[in-house]
């Protein structure tokens, strides 16, 4: 699984299931993901394989990206991404039995809308990740 999330909105972007997901995969997701919102200044990520490959690598500099990898086994570097993770994994993943990969998607799609539309989030003033990213427009806007 991918798991993209905006530390600002605490809006999970992505939650992507596939088989396995190489290195050109992600890029070919985050591509997907900057086409639709624009570009992030940094991307923060472990140190797994899909993350140093050749693939990320060109693309972090083509694209002009700050890419910030945490220190191996040092998860709390990037506790937004483990908090998230932790809460698929209990809420979700150790919930549910997948019956196909067509399954596991549709079940993680109900619980991205859920996480982002309808669950109060405490660290963004207990409103979820939508609203408060709609509120932030407006108070950008008003000022």
């Amino acid at each position: 699984m991918l798991t993209v999330v905006d530390d600002f909105s605490r809006e999970n972007i992505a939650l992507i299931a596939d088989t396995s997901l190489s290195g050109s995969r992600v890029v070919r997701e985050l591509k997907q993901i900057i086409a639709d919102r624009g570009k992030p200044k940094t991307i923060v990520s472990d140190n797994g394989t899909e993350f140093t490959s050749t693939a990320i690598l060109k693309w972090v500099q083509e694209a002009t990206i700050d890419w910030h990898y945490i220190a191996p086994g040092k998860p709390q570097q990037n506790a937004f991404i483990e908090s998230f993770n932790g809460k698929l994994r209990d809420e979700c993943l150790n919930e549910t039995l997948f019956s196909s990969l067509k399954h596991a998607r549709e079940v993680l799609a109900d619980w991205r809308k859920d996480y982002n539309q309808l669950r109060p989030h405490s660290a963004i003033g207990n409103i979820p990740p939508a609203e408060y990213i709609r509120k932030f427009k407006v108070d950008k806007i008003a000022t």
